[in-house]
């Protein structure tokens, strides 16, 4: 499918003024150091074929260009007004904005939602006079726009090469540290450049949606230090994903970095491993370094995806040869396995010392001849066991380093390379010691869209990216979501009176939500009384049981003395449930207990933890990780949005670093891996059912080689959902 493909049925609205045919510069100004003054120049000096208007009260003419008193004095509307102006001036010249039928205005000013309560009433102002003129708005506090296919330079940067780049940032230093290593790397050029600033008006998902359906834009690239409205992102990610690559970087992986972005930008940084993983679960490519950025986007843009994670690896030295190795299992990469065909010919045209295993080194075999390496290019790239080609090594600067007339053979290598990259739909990608000073053969290269990069880290994780999102893609296609649960009618009574009684779900109640809507439950009986328990022992027999104390005011039971393992028989039961009682009363006498919960012991396995919680920024979210002590510990969990896939719930199972442990250690046998997914897709679906359900945490559940069992369960009911509903009566 084409990259430029649009993603919506709706255009983006954002066309009508990110790619203006007239432009209002209000506070337009012949000094300078002034901002005003800046733009004018982009314009000017870019060659900008629309219409510009500067608007200053005390100039007849700036820049050889005729300037106007006020926007009401314009003799046309205006697609884009550039706003210059101190934050106090912008409620009212959007008002006249409005009335002139300016599209949208860009607000470089700061002084509002992040400075404090002050001036957030200042940005509602803004929002409001925006919204009653019909006028959309990019910022406040925004470091400006370009388009550069447009020749829309509002920000005045010298040397910014046209490309296919979109680039959303709320960083103005992190734009112009892109736009200097676009410069130095001398192929990589951008589209459009945004600072979403505040985002009081238009998001990150607005943007990325304009992003999707720009025909210049190949890839849409973000630096995000936290998302206004994270669900709707995810939704407009998931459809732009389906035809061009998404790059993101996000900032605030630390508590001290979210603690910093939120004074930046008065934006909420969320959970940064759960932002990483739900953007990954919609296709996006999350890099962890901002000198990443650049790279991927370029691969991504130019060789879209791979098959796969496996990667034949052609180098001229061992030693990289291991390091590039290394490089790749760290990234989840494969080394794929080159079939006995393969290795049989690169060893009919390598010198005989070559390694003919993947990693081929080619040991000196291309010292008299570099064009060899395209061969062993070709040759692999015709196994089937290989989803992309890694070349590693000095191409380029053998010329350089042994003979000027080796210049010819690696022109001729290049030549190669390229015809390959045109017959195949593997990804070639290359990394060479001589990259950062740009010999012949990789100026060629670089000319017929073959990235070639001076980092051996940087390459690796253009392939991670190729390969995930091959295979997001092919998954994509492949899976559905979880069939929808329809709300029993007893599940809603039951909100509704813990609703009404200000409480949460108690455990069995829980349970039996649940296991309504299909989950495995262990049989459980309640206790109220001590005269109860001769009909529950007999019930279930000798085996060992479980007691633990139900009650709305004892969350900690086992602080409380609460729970007791392993009771066989009607008078132990009877000495437990005394204890019980007597112990929990003794924790918190005004405690309201409901009963004892009594359930068979469950037999030992693998402890995993299910969680959910409806995060602000992106809504409901399923957790899955270890469980018991482990959790806490180790911190070794996966996140994804509500509704899953089944590919979602397996990738979740097989993300956690403890998968080793599911797979069976020491003797134990693996788990029923497909049980838990069942488990996760079940959950995912009654919590897209129930928006009462705030919260569910199953901890733990065990898992066994032939299924699982719940242990304890506990749900957390909307209460302000019911406080609202009463205050409407």
């Amino acid at each position: 499918m084409d990259a430029t493909q649009t993603t919506s049925p709706q255009r983006s609205p954002l066309h009508d003024f990110l790619a203006p045919d007239s432009i209002a510069i209000v506070g337009a100004s012949a000094d300078p150091t002034k901002r005003g003054y800046k733009a004018m120049v982009g314009l000017v000096k870019d060659g900008y074929k629309g219409t510009i208007y500067p608007i200053n009260p005390k100039a007849d003419m700036i820049l050889g260009i005729k300037a106007y008193s006020a926007l009401a004095d314009l003799p046309g509307p205006a697609d884009l007004a550039l706003i210059c102006t101190p934050a106090a001036s912008v409620p009212g010249l959007l008002l006249e904005c409005g009335k002139k039928g300016v599209k949208g205005a860009v607000i470089l000013a700061s002084g509002f939602r992040e400075t404090g309560p002050e001036g957030a009433v200042l940005e509602q102002q803004v929002l409001d006079a925006a919204r009653q003129g019909g006028v959309r708005i990019i910022g406040p506090n925004t470091s400006g726009m370009f388009n550069l296919h447009k020749k829309v330079n509002l920000l005045a940067l010298a040397n910014v090469k046209a490309g296919d780049i979109g680039f959303i940032s709320q960083s103005g230093n992190m734009l112009l540290s892109l736009v200097l290593e676009a410069e130095h790397n001398g192929h990589v050029g951008f589209s459009t450049y945004v600072g979403p600033g505040n985002q009081t008006d238009i998001g990150f998902n607005d943007y990325l949606r304009y992003l999707g359906e720009d025909p210049h834009t190949r890839v849409a690239t973000l630096y995000v230090e936290g998302f206004r409205d994270g669900r709707r992102f995810l939704n407009v990610a998931r459809e732009v994903t389906a035809t061009k690559p998404v790059v993101v970087y996000k900032s605030g992986s630390t508590e001290q970095g979210q603690k910093a972005a939120s004074s930046h930008t008065g934006a909420l940084a969320g959970s940064y491993a759960m932002t990483v993983d739900v953007l990954r679960q919609v296709g996006v490519s999350v890099v962890q370094n901002s000198d990443e950025i650049l790279p991927v986007a370029e691969g991504l843009g130019l060789l879209q995806m791979a098959r796969g994670k496996r990667v034949a690896v052609i180098a001229d030295g061992g030693g990289q040869a291991t390091i590039a190795s290394d490089r790749l299992a760290e990234a989840g990469l494969e080394l794929a396995e080159l079939s006995e065909t393969t290795r049989q010919r690169l060893g009919a045209i390598l010198l005989p010392q070559a390694s003919l295993v993947n990693p081929v080194d080619v040991a000196g075999s291309s010292d008299a001849r570099p064009s060899l390496l395209a061969n062993c290019m070709e040759i692999v790239a015709e196994d089937d066991n290989v989803d992309s080609i890694f070349l590693v090594g000095m191409f380029g600067g053998y010329n350089i380093r042994f003979a000027e007339t080796l210049l010819g053979d690696e022109m001729r290598g290049a030549e190669s390379m390229i015809e390959l990259a045109q017959k195949t739909s593997k990804p070639l990608v290359i990394y060479s010691l001589y990259a950062p000073i740009r010999p012949p053969a990789l100026r060629r290269l670089h000319e017929a869209g073959l990235p070639v990069y001076s980092s051996l880290e940087h390459a690796v994780r253009v392939l991670s990216a190729l390969g995930e999102r091959g295979i997001y893609l092919a998954a994509s296609r492949e899976h559905s979501n979880a069939p929808a649960v329809t709300p029993d009618s007893q599940v809603q009574a039951l909100f509704a009176q813990a609703q009404a009684e200000g409480r949460d779900l108690l455990e069995f109640e829980a349970k039996a939500l649940l296991r309504t809507h299909g989950v495995s439950m262990p049989a459980e009986q309640v206790v109220r009384s001590e005269d109860e328990l001769k009909e529950v022992a007999a019930s279930f027999g000798d085996q060992p049981l479980v007691m633990k104390v139900v009650s709305k005011d004892i969350l900690h039971k086992s602080d409380a003395g609460g729970v007791k393992l392993n009771v066989h028989g009607e008078e132990a039961m009877r000495k437990v449930y005394a204890k019980i009682m007597k112990s929990c009363k003794a924790y918190n006498p005004d405690a309201d207990i409901h009963g004892v919960l009594v359930t068979p012991m469950a037999r030992k396995g693998t402890e995993v933890i299910i969680g959910v919680m409806r995060d602000p920024i992106f809504g409901p979210v399923l957790m899955f990780g270890l469980g018991g002590i482990f959790v806490e510990i180790l911190e070794d969990v996966a996140f994804r949005a509500i509704p899953l896939s089944r590919h979602d719930a397996r990738s979740m199972v097989e993300q956690i670093k403890a998968r080793k442990i599911l797979k069976g250690v020491r003797g134990d046998a693996a788990v029923d891996k497909e049980a838990l997914i069942d488990l996760l897709l079940k959950v995912s679906s009654v919590v897209d059912a129930y928006p009462q359900l705030m919260e569910l945490d199953l901890n733990p559940v065990i898992a066994y080689d032939d299924g699982y069992a719940v242990v304890d369960a506990r749900i957390i009911v909307d209460r302000l959902a019911a406080k609202s509903k009463d205050a409407l009566l």
